[in-house]
């Protein structure tokens, strides 16, 4: 499935879309595939061939992500109306601490406090190309926003958290969070 987001509330301009590919190719293949689907240039005509006075976009950005192995196919948590997304990007200051909060995800158990305190992963990758390098980057799928709350305040009270994050070899692993809430646009997959 594709997603496709938009800002939970605000002026945010930004659209956020995410793209799952099985192979390096089909990432490197895409903008011809899709150029050359008749149905899919009918679809998009007018975003496609927007004249420069009136443009789709000033410009967008993109990132490749490799899937965590904890967590290595994408999954969609709910389909419920109300439904909301956090995608969260967590910088490191040095590839070997980002590499270490990777392990803490993985090994360290942190994706598994994750699923018990209600916190549903739709993806988790590491950054190989993109901006704010090193990182990673992950996106939860809830119900709605109180869900998300409660789900956060159980892994924060969660005695296993409380373990992990004392755990010395996993200090100082992150420099910087990014933290946004989304929500699905009409022609999201996800």
């Amino acid at each position: 499935p594709v997603g496709v987001f938009g800002p939970a509330e605000g002026d945010d301009p930004y659209v956020y879309a995410l793209f799952p590919h099985k192979s390096l190719e089909s990432v490197a293949t895409l903008t011809q595939k899709l150029g050359s689907d008749p149905a899919f240039r009918e679809a998009g005509a007018d975003f496609l061939s927007a004249p420069k006075k009136d443009p789709a976009y000033a410009r967008f950005e993109s990132s490749l992500l490799l899937a965590f192995d904890d967590h290595p196919r994408l999954a969609v948590p709910s389909k419920k109306d109300s439904r909301v997304f956090q995608l969260r990007i967590y910088e490191s200051h040095s590839t070997e601490r980002g590499q270490k909060k990777i392990e803490m995800f993985n090994q360290g158990g942190e994706i598994d406090i994750f699923h018990k305190v209600g916190l549903n992963p739709v993806f988790f990758g590491e950054a190989l190309v993109g901006s704010k390098l090193p990182n990673l980057t992950y996106m939860l799928g809830f119900d709605n926003e109180d869900a998300m709350k409660a789900a956060w305040d159980a892994f924060l009270a969660h005695p296993d958290w409380d373990k992990l994050k004392k755990d010395e070899q996993y200090k100082d692993t992150v420099s910087n969070i990014t933290n946004i809430v989304l929500r699905p646009l009409a022609c999201s997959q996800i």
